[in-house]
């Protein structure tokens, strides 16, 4: 049941829901809007009609209109916005202290708003949240990539991880996981419409969150390919289903390193239709 409730006292029947479902399975019956009762199963799930609703009338899914946060005058200045997206840094330096638990759970929560493939919304987040975790997982990690490395079993275009291993063992310079104390681990059940998407969009949302309240992320490629196609014990250690696609993983964690200005790509690579 979708439990699609319009309150009539202040419905102005405008008639956006209905313009604006993407399904378009919302009516006006009666002078008001609706779904029928065989066109539920084709509900999104979106929420466009609740967001639209200028007047706060409706509810679906027994989500309430009220606990929503209005959009008029909260959208973030653009300038500022502009600098948030150029002056993001992948930070390789962090302190040796955990987030604090409410702002990670806020980071991740914002973050799963990302947009997803026909609003799929299954991309799972596998968080590392502690940093004694986090020297366990590395721990794990670095031994087996040690024995694959003993039995030569390296694939073609990854020997670069024997020098990772040699470097920790010889210096306790940590390049796969870079000394972050958290990590985020983005998959998806491998039958959604666009598993690496969802992931990678998912990440972006994280990592631009999270800049915006001091926090850094690093895209960790190395740390992929280790626990997805090196070291597989791991992903059970972090309790990824089988059925997933790790999409992508990212580091992340209090700064040790501040930047102080944008810096200064392009021109942008753009070509237009003729």
């Amino acid at each position: 049941m979708l439990n699609f409730l319009v309150n009539q006292q202040v419905c102005t029947k405008c008639g956006q829901c209905v313009a604006d479902c993407p399904p378009r399975i919302i009516a006006m019956e009666s002078g008001f809007p609706g779904i029928a009762p065989e066109k539920e199963s084709l509900c999104y799930k979106c929420q466009h009609c609740l967001a639209i609703c200028p007047t706060a009338a409706i509810s679906i899914l027994g989500l309430q209109p009220e606990e929503s946060r209005p959009l008029a005058g909260n959208f973030p200045d653009p300038g500022q916005l502009e600098i948030l997206i150029k002056g993001r840094r992948s930070v390789r330096r962090y302190k040796e202290e955990n987030l604090d638990p409410a702002l990670l759970q806020q980071l991740l929560e914002v973050a799963w708003h990302a947009p997803t493939g026909v609003n799929s919304r299954q991309v799972l987040f596998t968080v590392v949240d502690d940093r004694a975790k986090m020297a366990q997982l590395r721990d794990e990690v670095l031994a087996g990539l040690r024995l694959v490395v003993q039995e030569d079993g390296l694939p073609e275009g990854r020997g670069y991880f024997a020098d990772f291993v040699r470097m920790w063992d010889e210096e306790q310079i940590d390049v796969l996981f870079r000394g972050a104390p958290h990590l985020l681990i983005a998959s998806v059940p491998a039958n959604v419409p666009t598993p690496l998407p969802d992931c990678v969009i998912a990440l972006s949302y994280f990592e631009l969150f999270a800049q915006a309240n001091g926090v850094g992320t690093v895209w960790d490629g190395l740390a992929k390919w280790a626990i997805n196609d090196l070291v597989p014990t791991a992903r059970r250690t972090l309790g990824i289903p089988d059925d997933h696609l790790i999409g992508y993983v990212m580091a992340f964690g209090p700064p040790a390193v501040h930047y102080s200005r944008t810096v200064q790509h392009g021109p942008a690579l753009i070509q237009r239709m003729v």
